[in-house]
């Protein structure tokens, strides 16, 4: 699956606050496919198939769960946003049946879903199979004290999986191999604004070389492989690319520190390097992943 500008959504306004619903629907709708291509990589290094159950942990609004049951993976998401699982319900399970469909059902893949609202992850199957696999694909290492929920997260996902299973932890890349990391500065420069200044969490900060490995080494995994991916991020115009990022939360210190209005001002003006000749946003990314064993 290859990286695609989005369409810019008719009617939409870039500049008009958004509550809960509307920003999960732009995370859904305009930023998650972004890490379409971190998905697949990882899929194909764990040759993610019908052998694999999966647990998702910060599943969001389902996408990388939706690739996964397509190779016919066994997966169950977990996620504490409710706008956001309520998207992954809407991709998952379009008629409720997923979880409980009949053995004779004409789509099989249906009977391989299961969606947990921030609670303790289940088994996947009534026969109370282990998970092989646990995922965490929301990246880290961009915003202080991203991966502290992580922690003790994998630590009460692990009893559930079998004994050596696989845990992938995703991050940003380099700042210098990311150039949507120039246009987060604006995040730390906007929250700097603050008297005094904020340092609460959700700030944006550079990544750091160590990140995954710090919360591997607390969470009791041990590393065993890495791997770096491009994942492009595009747009059909700015004002998509303001709305997209606002919805991965990175700017949250941003806009209590200010408002909402001058945040996407300012993130407008700075994705203008960016922006190509037909009004298209273009920039490169790479993200890391890590490869750990409980």
């Amino acid at each position: 699956m290859t990286p695609t500008l989005v369409r810019n959504q008719l009617g939409a306004d870039a500049s008009a606050p958004a509550d809960a619903g509307t920003r999960a629907r732009d995370w859904a709708e305009i930023q998650e496919r972004m890490l379409a291509p971190l998905y697949e990589a990882v899929y194909d290094r764990m040759e993610v198939g019908a052998a694999t159950r999966m647990l998702s942990l910060g599943c969001g609004s389902g996408l990388a769960m939706l690739v996964a049951a397509a190779r016919g993976a066994h997966v169950t998401g977990v996620d504490s946003d409710r706008e956001r699982l309520a998207l992954a319900r809407a991709r998952l399970l379009p008629d409720a049946g997923w979880d409980d469909a009949p053995a004779h059902s004409p789509h099989p893949a249906r009977r391989r879903a299961r969606l947990l609202e921030d609670g303790g992850p289940a088994p996947v199957g009534a026969d109370g199979a282990p998970y092989n696999l646990i995922t965490v694909f929301e990246p880290i290492g961009c915003a202080a004290g991203d991966s502290e929920g992580l922690v003790p997260a994998l630590r009460s996902a692990a009893p559930l999986a079998v004994r050596g299973a696989t845990v992938v932890l995703t991050g940003w890349g380099p700042p210098e191999r990311c150039a949507t990391a120039a246009v987060l500065q604006v995040a730390a420069r906007l929250a700097d604004t603050a008297r005094p200044p904020r340092t609460e969490p959700g700030r944006w900060r550079p990544t750091l070389r160590d990140d995954l490995e710090d919360v591997a080494a607390r969470a009791g995994l041990k590393p065993d492989g890495s791997g770096r991916v491009s994942c492009p991020f595009g747009y059909a115009d700015v004002g998509s690319a303001v709305r997209g990022l606002l919805s991965t939360g990175l700017f949250d210190a941003a806009v209590r520190a200010t408002d909402r209005s001058q945040v996407e001002k300012e993130v407008a003006e700075a994705l203008h390097p960016y922006q190509r000749e037909d009004g298209t946003v273009w920039m490169p990314n790479v993200f890391r992943y890590l490869v750990c064993v409980t």
